[in-house]
């Protein structure tokens, strides 16, 4: 032991009331984590007061000021003084810590500020005279009369200035910058009839407008979705899908974004719960499993999703940040979302994202050249080879299949050809993977591999569903050498395979012997599926549920009986694939999530053609 201890001493240690400056900058330590945290805290007040306008001023990344300013009902003169002791809300009486209504209710917000800051309360209740109270470090001021039209302006100046060592904590000031707007937008969109604008004064007078978000009007989806274009962009609006469902007294309303609207991370996951944005590994879960069939391990889904419940079947006060929720029925939250969801997708039929065909216009422009001047003249090359180009063909004995070309051509188009439809009349298949179909108003093109791997693997999933996946026996079995280890993995899922329609048997130490296929894949390569079902187990772990583990093994079987990529196809072949992704769900996009098909719309071509 060492010589001495910081918590050994000669003298017995005392026991003593803090006094509440202390007790309010410990409370400010849960409460007010970074200039976002005390944002979040102004604006949620401000809506608990019934605010319609809501203006936020920020300096230096919110460390020097932060200004909130609400037409809220406001705050009588008198009880400004209590407005800032601890523990003191006009939000509950006390009798009911379940039954919560607004965004606060602890009477925590606005002490901790001002216990760390130099704040300042300026505000006005219809029919009385306004009133302005200071408090700084937790000091307070007496109550002054002041000049406002109505509502409430807080305005917070050298946040942590009472506690500097929280200071060095902060991040950069682009850093809070972000967090701050993050907090803005978050808010902004569970309350779409309130406007909200978010300005940077960093440089004094009137700043720079940085979000800006107008009330909208309309029913509740309207408002919403015009709200969710405001904050999250008209992409995600166009590829939104309306969510709206209810099971046993919680409801369920938002968008959600196609799978080939995917993200990179969940930067684009907002979930909130009775209107409070929340964080919660429960829902997060929940989403990722509703989308577990369309996207592919490190693509994230977008979403913004509302839950509603009565007050009494979820509890808020499990932390100070009120970030996290705690259900007492989690099992029906999560089933609601996933259900939800699998519904809306399914309705969405062969839609994919518009984004997809931004994406392929943008690689289809060439890159920007200088100008050409009159002056300038052709390589000696490339005249040679424009030369070459015009000069006359001549038949050649042996050479005439020479030059095999990559693509084939149908006949020319006939009047009943089906263009009118989705995904139109197919007209050529390029490099044997591509179909090329004319629709009414431009062209998709179709990624054919990808969009029979899905076909497939909605079939297998509906046959699974009924009465197991229909087998066919191999007439010799396919012995498959694998490790100990993989051999026993595999073998444990033996029963749960032969719902698949694949049958297997041990064969001896690490080998398994093959005895039926799935019959809807035909002529398959055993070994290359086993393999592949492998690394498929290893990959997912222990973290899905066995029938989640079933639908990524039932993924990787139907990937071994689509039509392979390098394949010629009859025209007619080419048509039925594109009437079977019409009349198939989830069909825009292949089990990974990559889009099955392209759609080109013929103003766009035109305009790549500059006509």
């Amino acid at each position: 032991m060492p010589a001495s201890t910081p918590h050994i001493g000669d003298k017995r240690p005392v026991i003593r009331q803090l006094d509440d400056a202390a007790i309010n900058r410990i409370a400010a330590g849960e409460v007010v984590e970074r200039p976002a945290s005390a944002v979040k805290e102004l604006i949620e007040n401000a809506l608990d007061a019934g605010a319609r306008r809501i203006d936020v001023s920020y300096a230096d990344g919110g460390k020097t000021l932060i200004r909130v300013v609400d037409d809220g009902y406001g705050i009588a003169a008198d009880d400004l003084p209590l407005a800032l002791s601890r523990h003191a809300t006009s939000k509950i009486d006390g009798s009911d810590l379940l039954n919560i209504h607004t965004f606060g209710f602890r009477g925590e917000a606005l002490p901790s500020l001002g216990a760390v800051g130099r704040l300042t309360i300026t505000s006005r209740v219809v029919g009385e005279a306004g009133a302005m109270i200071r408090v700084a470090g937790g000091k307070m001021e007496p109550v002054k009369p002041a000049a406002i039209n109505g509502g409430t302006v807080v305005e917070l100046r050298d946040l942590f200035y009472a506690t500097p060592a929280r200071l060095k904590f902060l991040r950069t000031d682009r850093a809070e910058v972000q967090a701050i707007g993050d907090v803005v937008k978050r808010l902004a969109m569970a309350e779409p009839f309130v406007s909200f604008t978010l300005r940077d004064v960093s440089g004094g007078g009137e700043g720079r407008l940085t979000f800006r978000a107008d009330a909208q009007t309309g029913d509740l989806f309207d408002a919403l979705h015009g709200r969710l274009r405001q904050v999250l962009g008209a992409e995600f609006a166009e590829n939104a899908l309306k969510i709206e469902a209810e099971r046993e007294g919680v409801a369920l309303t938002g968008y959600a974004a196609l799978p080939t609207f995917s993200r990179g991370s969940a930067v684009m996951q907002y979930l909130y719960v009775n209107g409070r944005p929340v964080r919660d590994k429960l829902l997060v879960g929940a989403l990722r499993g509703a989308y577990f069939d369309f996207l592919s391990r490190g693509r994230h889904p977008a979403a913004v999703l509302f839950l509603e419940c009565d007050p009494h079947r979820v509890d808020v006060n499990v932390h100070p940040a009120k970030s996290e929720v705690r259900f007492r029925d989690p099992g029906t939250a999560r089933g609601l979302i996933v259900s939800a969801l699998r519904h809306a997708l399914a309705d969405s039929g062969h839609r994919a994202s518009t984004t997809v065909a931004g994406a392929t216009l943008g690689a289809f422009r060439p890159e920007p050249t200088g100008r050409v001047y009159q002056m300038d003249r052709p390589s000696q090359g490339a005249l040679n080879t424009a030369y070459q180009m015009q000069a006359p063909v001549v038949e050649t004995p042996g050479f005439a299949e020479a030059a095999v070309p990559s693509a084939r051509f149908e006949p020319p188009i006939e009047e009943d050809a089906p263009t009118d439809l989705p995904l139109g009349a197919a007209r050529a298949q390029v490099h044997e993977n591509y179909i090329i179909a004319q629709t009414k108003d431009g062209m998709v093109i179709v990624d054919q591999h990808a969009a029979h791997e899905r076909l497939v693997y909605e079939k297998l999933k509906a046959q699974m569903a009924d009465s197991g996946v229909a087998s066919q026996a191999l007439l010799i079995p396919e012995i498959v050498e694998l490790s100990e280890g993989d051999a026993a993995r595999l073998l444990e899922l033996a029963d749960d395979l032969a719902r698949l329609g694949l049958v297997v048997e041990p064969f001896g130490a690490g080998a398994i012997a093959v005895r039926e296929t799935p019959a809807i894949l035909g002529n398959v390569n055993a070994k290359g599926m086993i393999l592949d079902i492998l690394d498929e187990l290893a990959d997912l772990g222990d973290s899905l549920t066995v029938q989640a583990r079933l639908e990524a093994v039932l993924s990787s079987v139907a990937c071994h009986g689509s039509i392979r990529s390098g394949r010629r196809m009859q025209a007619e072949e080419m048509n039925a694939l594109l009437r079977e992704m019409e009349a198939t769900p989830h069909s825009g996009q292949c089990n990974h999530g990559r889009p099955t098909y392209v759609e080109l719309k013929l103003k766009d071509i035109e305009r790549l053609f500059g006509r």
